[in-house]
């Protein structure tokens, strides 16, 4: 079923996407980023230096069978006679819940200060408290936490109700004529990486590039995930809840099968990779010069 996407402004022009389903939040939160000295000042203040927020629209995508909160960031100047990227970006445990914000704290800035740099339609889609973006089994009685993953690729075990709302998103980014298809990439961070490997093996056809941080899988994975996929891969090499062997294999497995994948660890780093991987010159030039 069709739907809409809330009006919102882009450089003070009035602009409404279609969207599948209904969604629940209304209020234009995506502003034109042209303000008075004034304006600007008062911003800075209210948003506890969090201006940046100001580029992300908050809203709901319902396929029908799930219901999922996302952020979105428009391109500047966004037109839709035009082609875009997609970036995807999967949060990790401790974003989940309902406020439909919290999803953009580590990742979102980077693309907000980068807009210009790198025009790209960017979503960030926010996993309920009790759900999980990947098939995972986690044993948290001790550290290192232990994951078991039952989805190798090739069993039924199925998607998690939050990961069927991301390939439901991703199937009707799919078809947008201002999605450039060959430029649709992936990125997810701790549960979020786990998800992200899950998200490339059951759709091996549609990213033309991932990001993994402090993530991992099933060592059977990889060879379910397209073989011609650039993977960049981070961890901390002392990571108490996702230990490096979770993804270290990953990599190897990768590696095996012709992956182009880089693998950068970070020496003694906990579980926060995310913060040396997010700040690395090197990682949106990277992404963003790679297509299918």
């Amino acid at each position: 079923m069709m739907g809409r996407l809330a009006k919102f402004s882009i450089s003070a022009v009035a602009l409404s996407v279609l969207l599948v389903g209904c969604t629940t939040h209304n209020t234009p939160v995506v502003q034109a980023p042209k303000k008075t000295a004034a304006e600007n000042v008062g911003a800075q203040e209210s948003a506890a230096g969090e201006v940046w927020r100001q580029y992300y629209e908050a809203n709901v995508f319902d396929s029908g069978s799930t219901k999922t909160p996302y952020q979105m960031m428009l391109p500047e100047q966004f037109d839709p006679q035009k082609n875009y990227p997609v970036v995807l970006f999967l949060h990790g445990a401790g974003e989940r819940g309902n406020d439909n914000q919290a999803q953009l704290n580590n990742g979102g800035k980077l693309f907000a200060e980068h807009r210009s740099d790198f025009p790209a339609i960017v979503i960030f889609p926010q996993a309920p408290a009790e759900d999980y973006w990947a098939a995972a089994i986690a044993d948290r009685s001790q550290l290192p936490f232990s994951f078991d993953y039952p989805y190798t690729g090739e069993n039924d075990v199925p998607a998690t109700d939050a990961l069927k709302g991301v390939m439901a998103i991703t199937d009707w980014l799919s078809e947008q004529p201002f999605v450039d298809t060959s430029r649709m990439y992936l990125m997810g961070l701790s549960m979020g990486g786990m998800g992200s490997y899950e998200l490339l093996a059951r759709k091996p056809d549609t990213f033309a590039a991932a990001v993994i941080i402090c993530g991992g899988a099933n060592a059977e994975l990889a060879g379910n995930i397209r073989s011609d996929l650039p993977v960049w891969a981070f961890h901390g090499d002392v990571d108490q809840v996702v230990i490096p062997e979770y993804n270290i294999r990953m990599v190897e497995g990768l590696k095996a099968q012709g992956n182009p994948v880089k693998f950068t660890t970070y020496p003694g780093v906990n579980h926060n990779s995310w913060d040396p991987a997010l700040a690395e010159p090197g990682l949106l030039p990277w992404l963003f010069s790679q297509k299918k």
